[in-house]
């Protein structure tokens, strides 16, 4: 297949899930402008190396790999950019009045937030998750289920404290 091929079915790939590449931005980033720009930065790099891209079968997993990357990079880009004067002066203790899912995540690492987030919320099998991160499926499987396994754990010990809140 022609660069030139290959660089508009890369094109066409994007436009047309365009949805699908925000939202997981958006999962990731919390914040619209942030998840545009994500998704723009991501557009930029797929176009751009589009080329290296072997098979095409690959294209669409591999654009997905960009996304996770760049958000991921603007997230640890933005934890250091974090203004001394915007921290908080006096530690706050995290209260959860209800359960929050976003949160929740928060608190996975990134690749077992990444497996959530596509499994779920993207709707992608497992087989497809792996060749996105790049890990065999067992890897995928195993992450995946140790991080349910940890939401729940998490949720359950919300809940807990919660009904101690009560009494």
């Amino acid at each position: 297949m022609g660069l030139r091929n290959l660089t508009s079915e890369t094109e066409q790939m994007l436009t047309e899930s365009y949805e699908k590449y925000y939202r997981l931005a958006y999962s990731y980033l919390h914040n619209k402008e942030d998840a545009l720009d994500a998704v723009q930065e991501s557009a930029y790099r797929a176009i751009r190396d589009c080329g290296k891209v072997k098979e095409r079968e690959y294209l669409a997993t591999w654009i997905y790999r960009i996304v996770i990357n760049v958000s991921l990079d603007m997230l640890r880009r933005q934890r250091k950019e974090t203004p001394v004067e915007e921290l908080p002066e006096v530690p706050v203790e995290d209260s959860y009045s209800e359960s929050n899912l976003t949160e929740l995540l928060k608190q996975l690492d990134d690749k077992s937030r990444t497996v959530i987030l596509l499994r779920y919320f993207e709707d992608l099998k497992l087989e497809d998750i792996a060749d996105i991160v790049g890990e065999n499926l067992n890897t995928v499987k195993a992450r995946l289920y140790r991080a349910l396994k940890k939401l729940r754990l998490n949720l359950e010990a919300e809940q807990y404290s919660q009904a101690l809140e009560y009494f």
